[in-house]
C-alpha cells in the first residue's frame, strides 16, 4: 500500500491549483519552492528545517510569528543541495533562550501564509523575516546590545573568599593540610599587626587600615604566590615568611602599607592628572646630638671639592683672558645665531632688539616639552623601556612638544663665554663673616639675550636656617622668558618689587606672609582649608644688577665660609663666583651611575627626610607660584644636617668624642690600628703597627 502512495506522488493531479483537499496524494505545482534571489538552489528537505530554525523569529520578538510545524513537510528522504549563498544573506538573530521551550507543532504564522501559496504547502522556511532587519527585544543577550552598551564598564569587583588555600594548576607544593595551616598562621599574624595599626591610625593612616576581607585576599594571593613561583622551597619559605611577621612592629607594618598604598594610586591615577599628593607620613626628625657651633666644625668631613669637576659644568679657576677673548671671537662671527635649549631649532637672537621692528629672536614660537625624562617601569612581559616625559607622559618622538612658548630661548655654559659678559671673582677675605655658621644659598634663573641669567638670590644661615639675603635682581640683557614655572619669578614679582636698602627686614615679611590670612586674629574656615596648599606672593625688595647682588652676598661670606646648596655649579656661575669651600647636595647624595646623572632636590627631601617641597604651590587667586629659593635653600641645609647626624654617629664609632669645651677630639691610637680602624699590617700578622 506504501508503494501505491508513492507512486502517486509522481502523478499530477487533475485539479491542479483548484484541488482543495488537504491530503491530496497526488503532485502538485504549488509543492514546489518559488525561487528567491540568493538562495538559487535550495531544493526542500531536511536541511530546510535547519535553515528555517536560524531564521525563525521567536514569540518573543513578533507575536504573529511562531515556529513551523515540522509534520507538514513531505519530504521523505535526505536531499543534498548545492552550496548556500550565505554572504549574500545577512546573519539573522540569535533567539532567545525562551525560544527552546516553544512548542514545534504549532502552525505556520501569517508571516510565513503570506509567502506560501496555501495552508498545505510543505514549504515552512519563513524567507521574509531572514531578509528584514531584526528588531532585538529588550530581552537578548549583550551580543546584539545597542554600542552605548559596549563602552568599557569598570572592573567588576572582587569576589568574597574565605581562607582556605587556593586551587592550584600545577602539582602542589605541600599537603593541603600543612597548607592551610600555614596560611591560617600567616593569617593571623596580617590581622595581628592591622589591629595595632586601626588603633593609632591617624587621618593620614585610615586608608592602609585593611578590612577583613582584603586581609584573606592578601594571605590567600601572597600564599598562592610563594606556592607557584618557588614550589620546591616553599614550606622554608612560607616558614620564614610567617617568621618575619610575627617579629615585625607596627612601625613597620605601616610602612610597607604606605609603600603599597602608593604604588596602587600610582598605578590608577591617570598620568596627565594633576595628581594628589600622598600623605608623606611623620618627617623623619633630625637630631644630631651636638650645638649648632659643634655641626659646623663637622662640615669640615663633608665638603665636595670641585677640582675634577670641570667637565659637568663646575668652574674651578678663573678663566684666561686668551680664552675670553676667542668666545667673544666666535660670539661677533656667529651673529647671534644660537640652538634652542628646549626643541634644538636655531634661530638668530638680537641684543638691543632688531632695528627693524625691535624684535629680540626669529623663529617663531616654540613647542617643547617642559617635564623632564625618565624610564617607567618595566611591565614582566616588556624587556624593552622608552623613555617619557614627566610632564604629559608621552614617549619620546610620539610629539614635538605639549606646550608652546612665545619664542625660542638658549643657554650659554662655557665658563670663557659666560666671563665675557660678566668676570668671575673668587671670594675676597672677609674678616667680619662669622665663623659659627654656614651660608646655604640659591638662584633662580631666567632666559635673556645673553643666555640664562640671575633674577633671584636667596641666602639663609645655617644650620637655623634664619633669611639673610633674599632679593630679585635685573639681568644684564632683555629679558625673553622669565622661566616662572621654575624660577618662581613672575612678571608681577618684578613690578612690585621695591628697591632694596641695608634696613630692609625680611623677618617682617615672614610674619606678614604668615599672618596675612588672619582677620582680627580670627582664620575664617574658608581661608584655613587651602592654607597648606597656597603661598602669599612676596614683595620682594630688587637690585640693579648681578654684580650688586654678588657683593651683597659677598658681606655675608668669606672664604672659609661653608656654601651649602643643590646643584652649586648653575648658582655659583649665574653670579661668576668661584668658592673653594661647598658641600654640594648632589655630589653629597651622588647618583649610583655618577654624574652627569643626579637626584632632583625634591626626590631627596622625600627619600631621606620624608617632606615634600616644590609642591605646585599656587597662590591666593590660583596662579602658580613655582619654585622658592628660600624652600631650596633650606632644603638643602637639612640633607647637609641629615648627614652631619649619620656622619657623626659613624664618628663615634671609631672613637671620636668631644672635648671639654665642646671641640671634636679625634680618637688616640690604639691597638689594633691607627685612629681606631685595622691597619694591612695587623691583619697579615695580627700585629698592630706602630709609628717608627
Amino acid at each position: 500500500m506504501d508503494a501505491v502512495l508513492f507512486n502517486l506522488g509522481a502523478i499530477a493531479c487533475p485539479e491542479g491549483e483548484r484541488c482543495k483537499k488537504p491530503s491530496c496524494p497526488l503532485q502538485h505545482n504549488r509543492e514546489k519552492r518559488p525561487a528567491v534571489p540568493g538562495l538559487d538552489g535550495i531544493n526542500d528537505g531536511s536541511q530546510d528545517h535547519d535553515i528555517s530554525r536560524k531564521r525563525l523569529k521567536t514569540s518573543a520578538e513578533s507575536p504573529e510569528l511562531k515556529p513551523p510545524n515540522k509534520e507538514i513537510s513531505t519530504a521523505k528522504k535526505p536531499v543534498s543541495p548545492p552550496p548556500v549563498k550565505r554572504n549574500l544573506v545577512p546573519p539573522p538573530a540569535r533567539p532567545s533562550p525562551s525560544a527552546s521551550s516553544l512548542s514545534t507543532n504549532q502552525s505556520p504564522s501569517p508571516a510565513t501564509k503570506a509567502i506560501t501559496p496555501s495552508k498545505s504547502s510543505s514549504v515552512t522556511t519563513p524567507l521574509r523575516p531572514a531578509l528584514e532587519p531584526v528588531k532585538t527585544p529588550a530581552s537578548t543577550s549583550s551580543a546584539v546590545a545597542s554600542p552605548a552598551a559596549t563602552v568599557a564598564k569598570p572592573a567588576a569587583p572582587r569576589k568574597p573568599e574565605s581562607l582556605n588555600p587556593r586551587h592550584l594548576k600545577t602539582t602542589a607544593p605541600a599537603p593541603h593540610d600543612f597548607r592551610y595551616k600555614a596560611l591560617k598562621m600567616l593569617h593571623e599574624q596580617y590581622n595581628r599587626l592591622n589591629q595595632e595599626l586601626k588603633k593609632d591610625a591617624n587621618d593620614d593612616e585610615k586608608p592602609l587600615v585593611l578590612s577583613a576581607q582584603e586581609l584573606i585576599w592578601m594571605a590567600l594571593d601572597d600564599e598562592e604566590k610563594m606556592a607557584i613561583e618557588k614550589p620546591s622551597i616553599y614550606q622554608n619559605i612560607i616558614k620564614h615568611r610567617i617568621m618575619q611577621y610575627k617579629r615585625m612592629t607596627p612601625g613597620q607594618w605601616r610602612d610597607e602599607r604606605m609603600a603599597e598604598y602608593k604604588k596602587k594610586v600610582a598605578a590608577s591615577t591617570p598620568k596627565r592628572a594633576l595628581q594628589q599628593k600622598l600623605p608623606p607620613g611623620q618627617p623623619k626628625e633630625i637630631n644630631t646630638g651636638l650645638t649648632p657651633q659643634q655641626e659646623v666644625a663637622m662640615l669640615s668631613h663633608l665638603l665636595t671639592p670641585i677640582d675634577d669637576l670641570s667637565k659637568f659644568n663646575y668652574v674651578p679657576t678663573i678663566p684666561t683672558d686668551e680664552a675670553i677673548t676667542k668666545a667673544r671671537e666666535g660670539q661677533e662671527a656667529a651673529l647671534g645665531w644660537e640652538k634652542c635649549d628646549r626643541c634644538d631649532t636655531r634661530f638668530q637672537v638680537f641684543p638691543g632688539r632688531r632695528e627693524e621692528d625691535g624684535a629680540l629672536t626669529t623663529g617663531g614660537t616654540c613647542t617643547y616639552h617642559w617635564g623632564k625624562l625618565y624610564y617607567p617601569e618595566r611591565a614582566a612581559s616588556n624587556n624593552v623601556s622608552k623613555k617619557k616625559y614627566r610632564c604629559c607622559g608621552e614617549s619620546v618622538g610620539q610629539s614635538s612638544g605639549c606646550i608652546t612658548g612665545d619664542s625660542h630661548v638658549f643657554k650659554a655654559a662655557a665658563p670663557a663665554r659666560l666671563a665675557a659678559l660678566l668676570p668671575f671673582v673668587k671670594t675676597p677675605p672677609n674678616p667680619d663673616a662669622p665663623k659659627d655658621r654656614a651660608v646655604c644659598f640659591d638662584c633662580e634663573m631666567g632666559y635673556t639675550v645673553y643666555g640664562l641669567e640671575l633674577l633671584r638670590l636667596t641666602a639663609t644661615s645655617w644650620p637655623d636656617g634664619k633669611v639673610l639675603l633674599d632679593v630679585l635682581v635685573y639681568p644684564v640683557g632683555e629679558i625673553i622668558d622669565l622661566n616662572s614655572r621654575y624660577s618662581g619669578v613672575w612678571p608681577e614679582d618684578l613690578v612690585n618689587a621695591v628697591p632694596w636698602t641695608e634696613e630692609f627686614d625680611y623677618d617682617a615679611i615672614e610674619e606678614t606672609n604668615n599672618d596675612e590670612d588672619e582677620e582680627d586674629g580670627e582664620v575664617t574656615e574658608e581661608k584655613e582649608k587651602p592654607k597648606s596648599k597656597t603661598r602669599t606672593r612676596k614683595r620682594l625688595p630688587i637690585v640693579s644688577s648681578p654684580t650688586v647682588a654678588r657683593e651683597l652676598l659677598f658681606k655675608l661670606i668669606s672664604p672659609e665660609t661653608p656654601l651649602i646648596g643643590h646643584g652649586l655649579e648653575n648658582d655659583l656661575n649665574a653670579l661668576r663666583v668661584i668658592h673653594p669651600t661647598i658641600i654640594d647636595t648632589v655630589l653629597l647624595y651622588p647618583h649610583r651611575v655618577g654624574l652627569p646623572v643626579r637626584y632632583g632636590l625634591k626626590q631627596l627631601m622625600s627619600v631621606h627626610l620624608n617632606k615634600v617641597i616644590q609642591d605646585g604651590e599656587v597662590d591666593s587667586d590660583g596662579v602658580p607660584l613655582g619654585h622658592d629659593s628660600a624652600e631650596d635653600a633650606r632644603a638643602a641645609g637639612e640633607l647637609v644636617r641629615y648627614r652631619v647626624m649619620n656622619e657623626w654617629r659613624r664618628m663615634k664609632k671609631m672613637g671620636w668624642t668631644l672635648g671639654e669645651h665642646g671641640e671634636l677630639v679625634p680618637p688616640a691610637e690604639k691597638d689594633g690600628g691607627e685612629a681606631g680602624v685595622l691597619t694591612e699590617r695587623f691583619l697579615e700578622t695580627g700585629q698592630a703597627s706602630k709609628e717608627t
